[in-house]
C-alpha cells in the first residue's frame, strides 16, 4: 500500500497515466475494473485503519475523510488493488457493499451523453452535458437576444488562460439586491454548471409568474464553471478530475474550495499537492480564487450582494456555513428554517430526500470554502451550498445521467425560490 510517484489525485489516474504536454492531455485516463465501496466504520480502530490507509495508498481515492465511528465512506479501489483492500476489510471485520464493480462503464456512457463541441447554441437544451465553449457559446446568445437584460461577464483568464464567464441579468428595477451563483468550481460535478445554465433559462425564458416575479425582484451573478481549466480536463483527460490544473512538481491542482482565506488549511484539507483536496501553497494562492474574491469584493456592496449560492454534487444536501468550525453563525436558526423550508419543497415536487444543516455538522468539516469566506469576511447573510442528486451512497458517484439533468436543475431552482422567498420574510433584502 506504500504510496509512490502516481499518487491517488495526482497526474496520474486510477491504474492509467494521464500525462499532458503543454497543457493538451496526450491519454484519457481509465477505470477498468475499479470499484467503488461503501464501507462503515464502527470503532475508533477502524477509522484510524482507514485514516491510516488513506495516507499511505496510491490506488485508493476516498470521498471524504475518515473522522468517526459510525460514519459510512466511499472508496474508489483501483482494479490492481481489489483483492487486498477486499483482505483488508474481512481481515478487520469492516461492514461494507460494493457499489460498482467497473467504473469505467459509467464513464464511457456519460461520455455519450456529452453534446458535440460543434453543437449551435440554438440546440443548447438541459438533455445533454455540455462543454465549456458550449456553455460560454449560449451565454454570449442570451446576450444577444436579451440585450436590455443580459451582460456577458469575465472574470479573467483562469489559470491555463481559460477565460472565467458567467452573466449579469438585471430587468433594470432600482435598488435591488442581488443573487451571486458560483457553480462548477469542482471540476468533476458536471451537474453543477448544467443546473447553473438552467437557472439562467429559467430567469430569462420562464412562463410562470412566480419565476417571472423572482427574476425581476433581484438582480442575478451567474458563473456557470469558476473552474474552467478542471471542466474541460474531465472531458478530455480525467472524468474524475477536481481540482484546477496549476502544477506542483510531480501533481497538479489545488482544491480552489479549500482555498479561501479564511481559517485556510485548518481542517478537512492537505498540505499536498498530490491529494484531492489540496488547499494550496497559501490562502488564495490561486487565480482562481483570486479573481472571485476581486469580483465580489467590488460588487458587494455597490450590488447589493445579500445571497451566496453554490452548486456541487454529490448527496442531496442544501449547507450553510461553517464548514470549519462547529461554531454557529449569528443567522444560524434563520438559516436552518429556510434550509429545512427549501429541503422540504423539493420532497413536494420530486420526492426526493434533501438534508439540511450546516457545513460543519452535515457533511463533514472543511475549511478555506468560499462560502464561509463570504459569509464572514464579506458578511453576505443568506449563503447556501447545493449537494445536488445522487443520494449521499449514490452507485454512480458523480457520473450523473443525463436525464437527470432536467429534474435535478427543477428541484434546485424550487430550492432558490423558497429560500429567496424565506430570507425575503425575514427582512434580508431590505
Amino acid at each position: 500500500w506504500a504510496a509512490n510517484f502516481c499518487t491517488k489525485s495526482s497526474q496520474c489516474a486510477l491504474g492509467v497515466n494521464s500525462s499532458s504536454i503543454g497543457g493538451t492531455p496526450t491519454v484519457q485516463a481509465r477505470y477498468d475494473h475499479t470499484r467503488i465501496y461503501n464501507v462503515e466504520l464502527a470503532t475508533p480502530a477502524q477509522v484510524q485503519l482507514f485514516q491510516s490507509l488513506e495516507a499511505a495508498s496510491d490506488s485508493c481515492s476516498f470521498m471524504g475523510h475518515a473522522r468517526v465511528p459510525g460514519q459510512k465512506l466511499t472508496i474508489m479501489v483501483a482494479g490492481q488493488k481489489v483483492a487486498d483492500f477486499d483482505n483488508l476489510l474481512h481481515s478487520y471485520n469492516v461492514s461494507h457493499r460494493i457499489l460498482n464493480y467497473n467504473f469505467q462503464d459509467l464513464i464511457d456512457v456519460s461520455y455519450t451523453e456529452v453534446a458535440p463541441k460543434t453543437t449551435p447554441a440554438a440546440e443548447f437544451d438541459w438533455k445533454r452535458f455540455f462543454q465549456l465553449e458550449s456553455i460560454y457559446a449560449w451565454l454570449e446568445k442570451q446576450a444577444q437576444e436579451h440585450p436590455e437584460v443580459v451582460t456577458v461577464l469575465d472574470l479573467g483568464e483562469s489559470t491555463q488562460g481559460l477565460p472565467m464567464k458567467g452573466v449579469r441579468i438585471a430587468f433594470g428595477a432600482a435598488n435591488l439586491t442581488t443573487v451571486f451563483v458560483e457553480s462548477g468550481i469542482h471540476a468533476r460535478e458536471w451537474i453543477a454548471p448544467a443546473t447553473a445554465t438552467y437557472f439562467i433559462h429559467q430567469l430569462l425564458h420562464s412562463s410562470d409568474p412566480e419565476v417571472q416575479s423572482l427574476a425581476r425582484s433581484h438582480n442575478w451573478l451567474i458563473f456557470p464553471s469558476v473552474n474552467p481549466d478542471g471542466y474541460q480536463y474531465t472531458f478530455d483527460g480525467d472524468r474524475m478530475w477536481r481540482k484546477n490544473r496549476n502544477l506542483f512538481g510531480i501533481c497538479r491542482g489545488v482544491d480552489l474550495n479549500r482555498n479561501f482565506p479564511l481559517s485556510w488549511n485548518s481542517t478537512g484539507a492537505s498540505g499536498n499537492p498530490c491529494h484531492y483536496d489540496f488547499s494550496g501553497p497559501s490562502a488564495a494562492s490561486e487565480v482562481e480564487t483570486q479573481r472571485i474574491i476581486k469580483f465580489l469584493e467590488a460588487r458587494v456592496e455597490s450590488d447589493r450582494i445579500r445571497t451566496y449560492l453554490a452548486l456541487h454534487s454529490y448527496s442531496q444536501l442544501i449547507m450553510f456555513p461553517y464548514g470549519h468550525s462547529a461554531e454557529r453563525v449569528d443567522n444560524y436558526a434563520d438559516l436552518t428554517e429556510i434550509g429545512q423550508k427549501a429541503s422540504q419543497r423539493i420532497k413536494e415536487i420530486t420526492g426526493r430526500i434533501y438534508k439540511s444543516g450546516s457545513i460543519y455538522e452535515t457533511i463533514y468539516p472543511s475549511s478555506g470554502g468560499s462560502k464561509d469566506w463570504a459569509h464572514s469576511q464579506l458578511k453576505i447573510p443568506i449563503t447556501f451550498t447545493f449537494e445536488l442528486r445522487g443520494p449521499p451512497e449514490s452507485e454512480e458517484l458523480f457520473i450523473l445521467s443525463a436525464n437527470e439533468i432536467e429534474p435535478t436543475a427543477r428541484e434546485a431552482f424550487a430550492a432558490v425560490q423558497i429560500i429567496i422567498q424565506e430570507a425575503a420574510k425575514r427582512g434580508y433584502y431590505q
